[in-house]
């Protein structure tokens, strides 16, 4: 593990606690009936965002399913737009249209923010394959949850991102539950990194409560897929503090 500093230390603790205070007053909005809809909130995740940010560039592409409150906001999207789009405001970050499972910002690389379990993951893949044709040498790195790693859409694209070395970091953030059934009762495979091995994928399982490991694997994977050396699948053990919305 490369020695961290104390800035990124600073920046870690300055983002972590910033998302974990915009949780807390959508959770408490949502309560007063002022937020409708859906809200999936992200406390309890907030090192797997911190972690991920001080190891990827600015122009890297990052894509994630529902919960995506903290992963927008960590990529670029303001506080002020991310609340704006819970309220369905036109300020917000997709014009008060998508709420929160929809965030999107062309301008940070955001893509998403998708409510159909598990349908990133395939264009998470896309997009990386995208960056590849035009002979760029971002990073995709796509996000989804414990319960849509047991689609059928993660074995299609994982055979394909194989095959075409896509330069794309798979990222399961496992905290536990798929809505409200836990790992174990989902699946008898209950360490989801293994997933990955059927592929020959480089794959591992870290402890993504803490900052350090978060970062550390994947800067090791993104270092992997400029080489050309393709994709990464990383479980990121995590907790949800609160319910599924």
């Amino acid at each position: 593990m490369a020695k961290i500093t104390k800035q990124t230390y600073l920046y870690w603790y300055e983002l972590m606690l910033r998302l974990r205070r915009f949780e807390e007053r959508a959770g408490m909005l949502y309560g007063e009936q002022k937020i409708r809809g859906f809200c999936h909130l992200y406390i309890g995740q907030e090192a797997v965002a911190a972690g991920t940010m001080s190891a990827l560039r600015a122009d890297d592409r990052m894509i994630t399913a529902y919960r995506d409150h903290g992963l927008g906001i960590a990529k670029g999207i303001t506080c002020n737009e991310a609340m704006a789009e819970l309220f369905g405001k036109v300020t917000g970050c997709t014009k008060g249209k998508g709420g929160s499972m929809h965030f999107f910002s062309k301008e940070h690389n955001f893509f998403g923010g998708h409510g159909i379990v598990g349908a990133q993951i395939g264009l998470g893949a896309g997009i990386a394959f995208a960056d590849q044709y035009n002979g760029k040498d971002n990073v995709t790195i796509c996000y989804f949850g414990d319960g849509a790693a047991r689609q059928g859409i993660l074995h299609e694209v994982f055979n394909m991102a194989m095959t075409w070395k896509l330069p794309v970091i798979f990222v399961c953030e496992n905290n536990g539950y798929a809505m409200g059934t836990s790992v174990g009762r989902s699946s008898n495979v209950t360490k989801i990194a293994t997933l990955g091995e059927a592929y020959d994928m480089p794959s591992e399982s870290v402890d993504a409560m803490k900052c350090e490991t978060v970062h550390d694997s994947v800067e090791r994977a993104a270092e992997r897929a400029r080489k050309g050396e393709g994709p990464t699948f990383i479980e990121m053990c995590t907790y949800r503090y609160k319910g599924h919305s």
